[in-house]
């Protein structure tokens, strides 16, 4: 009788309860430590998402390099807190050109914290004026201009409230201002 009942105590242990993470500054700041921790300080980027997903919590998509010259950038996902490599992308820029100059950094001009607090404000637009209620996460991401111009960077929220298939997209500038919204 012992044995079957560590045996049920370990099987339930290890079913992971995912924890539901509010789409806020600090959480997203501390996902963007996570993946300064796993990509270093100074990786470059050309994209980077964050979706949530009930049964997986936040899925983080990058495309990342630290070699921004040898044009080769890496697409990996983090799911349940586990960085897996996707795949190799090979870019192409103009003659001329350096590949970082189409890339961005996570710093003080684009970061994670700045996301996830333009998905929490966003979130309460759509509570506060459009009267909709649980708005939750389905995806946030920073938008980098294939011209490498970096004051056009966007941020985009995409929310979707609790029990219904409606999507309210949000777009903000690198200054956090709203661009626009559609429903």
């Amino acid at each position: 009788m012992i044995v079957i009942v560590i045996v049920a105590l370990s099987l339930l242990s290890c079913t992971k309860d995912v924890e539901i993470l509010p789409a806020n500054a600090i959480t997203f700041g501390e996902i963007e430590k996570e993946m300064k921790s796993e990509f270093g300080e100074n990786a470059y980027y050309t994209d980077v998402s964050i979706s949530y997903h009930k049964t997986a919590g936040n899925i983080v998509t990058a495309t990342v390099t630290n070699t921004p010259k040898s044009l080769k950038m890496e697409k990996w996902n983090s799911i349940e807190d586990a960085w897996k490599k996707k795949s190799d992308i090979f870019i192409e820029i103009p003659n001329g050109t350096l590949a970082a100059d189409f890339m961005f950094r996570l710093s003080d001009t684009i970061n994670l914290s700045t996301l996830g607090d333009l998905a929490e404000r966003s979130s309460k637009k759509l509570q506060n004026e459009e009267n909709i209620q649980n708005p939750a996460l389905y995806l946030a991401s920073i938008i980098f201009p294939r011209n490498g111009d970096i004051t056009k960077t966007e941020y985009c929220i995409i929310l979707k409230p609790e029990n219904s298939d409606a999507m309210f997209s949000f777009f903000y500038t690198i200054d956090g201002k709203l661009i626009k919204m559609n429903s």
